[in-house]
């Protein structure tokens, strides 16, 4: 359900463009913040022009011809505006123009698009993957504007835009730091661009399919984790620094249960239930997925709970520890990976990756539970974990020596 439109409209002249001291009249159609435009193909003596009221000052014929002709159009204007809520068509800046210059049966743009998913979907996606959608927004914004382009219709998004788009993202510099996109970033977004327009096709906003040739290239990356022994090193290690220990106990509890930072930010005591063994379980459901999961506490994650029972900020928050934002969380698991001598770049996904691996599979817990205790659908996603597990390929080949040692001894006393 489209969020409530906060419309305006407003007639305005341009002073500094005036000629022969007469300046061109424009209406100009605002909603939620973005513009539109429209040229009335009248003009007005500039010192006629009264800013305030949008309209001609004075009784004169002009003016008089003038006001009655911006009062209609206030009026048509309005009236595309209401036939829209209406038939809950999508409601923008563009549309209502559209609408009025009779266009709107004709072309949906890209940009008008991008805006349409991203307002239709605010209340079903959750914040961080809206972002990632805004981002995408943004970079749509920065290649149009390199093309010399404000925009530009469905019917012209073809497979050499979609090829331009891609160099464009695998040579674009960020300002905020020098780095280059890496290719599944750059796929990510041309990922989001297929979705919403997928989601155009479906509504007959186009009539064909600019992504049925192009073919995304991921890399497949091995998913980081901590060995025991790195694990242990961040375990032992006491820091006097306040923020460090929390940040410290935060990964150390997502190594010993597979949750994600924002399900553990979430987590509270109406999540920790009697499970069917007797022991004490976290039930939640994750927010990326919706999907319920169902996690026994071990032992090391039943001390940190308990380490932040009474701790004032989780008092005030009623949450099993107290909240920090995401980015300065990965920011001091930096500095605590440095001062544990740990290589690796750390983040808090990381402690995921090692609850699947380290904590779990590696101590031959069956494939299939660690995929329920992750909350995954497809076992295949769980695989990916498996793949990585060195020690466990290991153990396997030589528990399988010494089967075939065994039958083969077999065979010769037989």
């Amino acid at each position: 359900m489209q969020s409530q439109t906060n419309f305006n409209l407003l007639f305005w002249v341009n002073a500094s463009r005036a000629k022969n001291n007469q300046v061109s009249v424009y209406a100009r159609i605002t909603v939620n913040g973005k513009r539109a435009n429209i040229s009335l193909k009248r003009k007005v003596v500039v010192s006629e022009w009264n800013s305030s009221k949008g309209r001609a000052r004075g009784t004169k014929q002009e003016s008089r011809l003038l006001n009655r002709y911006l009062d209609q159009v206030n009026n048509r204007i309005f009236e595309a505006y209401n036939e829209l809520v209406k038939e809950k068509a999508f409601i923008c800046a563009q549309s209502i123009k559209a609408r009025f210059l009779g266009e709107d049966n004709e072309e949906y743009s890209l940009l008008t698009l991008v805006d349409y998913h991203n307002t239709q979907m605010s209340e079903s996606l959750t914040y961080g993957t809206l972002k990632n959608y805004f981002t995408t927004q943004k970079y749509i914004k920065l290649f149009l504007s390199k093309k010399k382009i404000q925009d530009i219709y469905l019917s012209q998004l073809t497979f050499r835009f979609l090829v331009d788009f891609e160099k464009f993202l695998r040579s674009y510099v960020p300002e905020d730091h020098q780095k280059k996109m890496e290719n599944n970033t750059v796929m990510k977004h041309i990922q989001r661009l297929r979705k919403m327009v997928t989601l155009a096709y479906k509504m007959e906003w186009i009539n064909k399919d600019p992504f049925i040739k192009f073919k995304p290239t991921y890399i497949k990356n091995e998913r980081e984790f901590l060995r025991e022994d790195e694990l242990q090193n961040i375990i032992i290690k006491e820091f006097e620094i306040e923020r460090l220990t929390l940040v410290k106990d935060l990964f150390v509890f997502s190594c010993y249960t597979g949750l994600s930072y924002i399900d553990v930010m979430n987590l509270n005591y109406d999540n920790i239930a009697i499970g069917i063994d007797g022991g004490r379980w976290i039930i939640t459901s994750r927010q990326k997925t919706h999907n319920k999961v169902k996690i026994p506490i071990l032992p090391m994650a039943e001390e940190l709970i308990e380490k932040y029972k009474e701790h004032i900020k989780t008092k005030k928050t009623k949450t099993l520890f107290p909240n920090i934002s995401n980015q300065k969380l990965n920011s001091y698991l930096k500095e605590i990976a440095d001062l544990c001598g740990i290589k690796k770049n750390l983040t808090f996904h990381i402690a995921r990756h090692t609850f699947a691996t380290t904590i779990t599979l590696s101590n031959g817990v069956p494939i299939e539970t660690v995929s329920k205790l992750l909350g995954h659908t497809k076992i295949a996603t769980t695989q990916i974990y498996a793949k990585v597990i060195e020690r466990k390929v290991s153990e396997d080949i030589n528990a399988l020596k010494s089967k075939l040692k065994k039958i083969n001894l077999e065979k010769k006393l037989g």
